[in-house]
């Protein structure tokens, strides 16, 4: 039988070659039968797993492209680019052979398996124990995060939680309910938060408030409101801060990276490396002929732009741009070299606006209109818009709504909400219906998950497709 070998991405640091960022970067292949006999290779381990968010089925591309293409919050400008990858999601016509969810599939499994040999190998590595805490959390909560992803977008996917060293292994195993794996999720994600530190020594990696807030999330997506809320009130207690008006447009500057407003995110940085540790999201998301080589992928639709009133263009005009030809484009993504795939902007997985609404929300479907309103008009007064005090649980539900579609525009959540909230098929319709150019396009129950790749089920039949694909 051939010797599995899995390929190890050394982290060194990013921003300026500053040593307290984390950047992850090529460095070699190792064979694991022989590795992870130390302090120093156990530390690669771990800095692989990080490497793999970068890849693009996860948040270089495919995060920020799935969670909102198939949302009214963007669309694909130029379909035939990249042989309608990305034109499948906006019309939902998504076919199981579509590269991007084949990438996606694979890049979290990827990240899954190295986190899988890490936590098998880290209780042998002689190290100080505090920091074997700290990296065995960062790992858990990494490989929930893949998880989390993965059943988001899947539904059922096979669960593997122990080291492969034999691939065949888990042939014939199939996929696992998705009730199952969100069950896994949340109690990875409660292991986390008991071993992680609440700041961490290098901006980039994981903490206690990514923990908190991601499980959170989980419990949310999962109509767990007052199983969720008690966690993100743990967040608040860490001192993250939303940056002040004055400067909204910094939460996404490259040059401001890792603020106060961030709770986790993917590093990127541009002029590394021979140009590979950049991303090639903000080439692949701006206009066409905006600058040279774009591929006018998941753009923001004239409709979230107009959504912004008079009264918030400080936020619209730090969130979004439009070109001469009246096209919108994100700022949340920036040019940061020559080399226009080589982008230097980090991708934001969780900041604490993000929280905030969710609060607001979960005091909502509590009937907390005070502290509903309360959270909610954070977001409001950080805009510089007029606050509210919305006095029924629909009022309120539809106004976080908004909120979130308008403050998170871009990050990757739009579709996600849309789903977990029961509201795409309806949403959608209604966008298709009253907008130009969609007179073919339908949403089915169906497509509220994606197709499973068809590389996966001809490789094992045991994985059966989605109905409707």
């Amino acid at each position: 039988m051939k010797k599995l070998y899995i390929p190890l991405l050394a982290i060194v640091l990013l921003q300026s070659c500053s040593s307290d960022v984390l950047n992850t970067a090529p460095e070699s292949i190792k064979q694991t039968a022989l590795f992870y006999q130390n302090q120093a290779q156990l530390e690669q381990g771990v800095n692989s797993v990080y490497a793999s968010l970068q890849y693009n089925g996860q948040y270089q591309l495919a995060m920020l492209a799935i969670g909102e293409i198939p949302s009214d919050n963007t669309f694909d400008e130029v379909p035939a680019n990249d042989s309608f990858t990305y034109g499948e999601f906006d019309f939902f016509t998504i076919q199981p052979n579509n590269s991007l969810i084949s990438s996606t599939w694979k890049d979290n499994y990827i990240g899954i398996q190295q986190a899988n040999i890490v936590l098998n190998r880290i209780g042998a590595v002689s190290m100080d124990q505090t920091l074997k805490n700290y990296r065995t959390g960062e790992v858990k909560f990494l490989r929930a995060l893949m998880y989390f992803n993965l059943v988001r977008i899947f539904g059922d996917v096979p669960l593997a939680t122990k080291e492969t060293v034999d691939v065949n292994e888990y042939f014939g195993q199939g996929r696992t309910s998705s009730e199952t794996v969100y069950n896994f999720i949340e109690t990875e994600l409660k292991d986390a938060i008991n071993l992680l530190p609440a700041k961490a020594a290098q901006n980039g990696r994981v903490t206690k408030g990514a923990a908190l807030g991601i499980l959170g999330k989980v419990l949310v997506t999962r109509n767990k409101f007052s199983e969720a809320l008690p966690y993100f009130k743990q967040v608040e207690s860490l001192g993250y801060q939303l940056l002040e008006p004055i400067d909204i447009s910094k939460i996404f500057d490259p040059a401001n990276k890792n603020n106060a407003e961030i709770i986790f995110d993917v590093q990127f940085a541009s002029g590394l490396n021979g140009n590979t540790e950049g991303s090639q999201a903000y080439q692949m998301f701006s206009p066409s002929g905006f600058v040279p080589g774009a591929k006018g992928h998941n753009l923001p639709t004239k409709e979230i732009y107009s959504l912004f009133g008079s009264d918030d263009k400080n936020r619209r005009d730090a969130y979004l741009g439009i070109t001469t030809n009246n096209v919108p484009y994100t700022k949340k993504l920036v040019k940061t070299s020559a080399a226009v795939a080589d982008g230097g902007s980090n991708v934001v997985v969780l900041r604490l606006a993000d929280v905030y609404l969710l609060m607001a929300e979960c005091y909502a479907q509590a009937n907390d209109f005070m502290n509903a309103n309360l959270y909610l008009n954070k977001i409001k007064t950080r805009a510089g818009i007029s606050n509210v005090n919305l006095t029924t649980q629909t009022a309120l539900l539809d106004e976080i709504a908004l909120e979130r579609r308008k403050e998170l525009v871009g990050e990757g959540h739009r579709w996600f909400d849309l789903v977990r909230t029961g509201k795409a098929i309806s949403v959608m319709t209604n966008y298709f219906q009253n907008t130009p150019g969609y007179s073919t396009a339908s949403i089915k129950s169906h497509n509220l998950i994606m197709p499973v790749p068809q590389d996966q089920i001809n490789t094992d039949p045991a994985i059966k497709q989605n109905p409707g694909y």
